[in-house]
């Protein structure tokens, strides 16, 4: 366990970044039941989403999804992330500034949050047995039980105040001005 009850991530990957078995077959059985086909584009759109635990936007996968088929569309890559959403696979972020990401970490630990530094955007992963008791404790105190949380917390980076710079604030920019 970390400091101040925080317990790490655990590695929702197995070694060598291959993807969780499990995210196929939950992802395959969702379309089925929907009465939709299995296509090679979704599968290539799977296999870039979950192919690490680092959050992305649609169009970083769109990237990554045109490394592994380059005739990967933008119009399925947009539906398959709506499908991912709806079937419990990715959960959709909203990091202000009109920027979403796309968390493909939920499936071991659906219960963490997010804290993000408002000055470079750096998205961090915890979980705290204290905030889980807490929302815990405040719904139901309210008369409701809990069916799911997600809290995220803006922040700004003690490292930028600090040092005066900030290597993901300079990446960030950078990536904007490509």
């Amino acid at each position: 366990m970390g400091k101040a009850g925080i317990l790490p991530i655990p590695a929702f990957f197995h070694p060598g970044n291959i993807m969780n078995p499990e995210v196929k077959e939950r992802f395959d059985d969702f379309i089925r039941q929907r009465g939709m086909r299995k296509t090679t584009q979704r599968d290539v759109i799977v296999e870039a989403a979950f192919a690490s635990d680092d959050h992305f936007t649609a169009e970083e996968l769109l990237e990554k999804a045109k490394r592994i088929d380059p005739k990967t569309s933008r119009a399925t890559l947009y539906r398959t992330i709506s499908l991912l959403v709806d079937c419990g696979l990715l959960r959709e972020i909203d990091l202000g500034r009109d920027e979403r990401v796309y968390d493909p970490n939920f499936l071991d630990s659906p219960d963490h949050n997010h804290l993000i530094c408002v000055d470079c955007g750096k998205v961090v992963e915890f979980e705290d047995e204290n905030v889980a008791l807490l929302v815990d404790c405040i719904t139901r105190r309210l008369g409701f039980r809990p069916s799911s949380k997600s809290m995220r917390i803006e922040a700004c980076c003690d490292k930028l105040r600090s040092e005066g710079f900030c290597e993901n604030l300079i990446q960030q920019r950078l990536a904007k001005s490509n």
